[in-house]
């Protein structure tokens, strides 16, 4: 477990203010299952929020102390039933791995972890790609004109 500054605990929790909790932990408390669960999305996130179902408040710091010496981490907030955790993304991954041709690696479509704020913005991107389109479609629509057909005016 690796100490914060407050500096640092402070960006932290300014960055985990727009967070959802990620994990839950309920009755059956801290098993490997939900440990494992809590290592990937450190893996994937780095600066997770954990959510504390019926316990008291030192269980809950004693489950943060836990969670933090398993899982060589560093608490960051407790907060109510709301714990934050952070850890440094570990790239074990790729150096395990054996070096592959860049042409191949490209292909095998090998799905890699984002971080959040990578994956909010493929998403505003997407989003405004999305916007823009529609807006285009749209003014398409309006800019042709109708003409009525002339005939006789509500007769028979």
């Amino acid at each position: 477990m690796s100490e914060l500054t407050p500096v640092r605990r402070r960006e932290l929790r300014a960055g985990a203010h727009h967070l959802n909790p990620v994990v839950s932990i309920a009755g059956n408390g801290l098993t490997p299952a939900v440990l494992g669960e809590i290592d990937r999305s450190l893996q994937a996130h780095e600066l997770i929020k954990i959510k504390v179902h019926g316990a008291e408040r030192a269980a809950r710091e004693a489950l943060m102390k836990a969670v933090c010496e398993a899982l060589d981490a560093s608490p960051v907030q407790h907060i109510g039933t709301i714990l934050v955790i952070w850890r440094q993304r570990r790239e074990e991954t790729e150096k395990s791995m054996p070096a592959k041709p860049a042409a191949s690696s490209a292909n095998t479509g090998v799905a890699r972890a984002k971080s959040a704020r990578a994956f909010a913005a493929a998403a505003r991107r997407t989003a405004l790609i999305k916007a823009t389109s529609d807006k285009k479609r749209l003014a398409s629509k309006r800019s042709r004109t109708y003409t009525r057909k002339t005939g006789p005016a509500g007769g028979k």
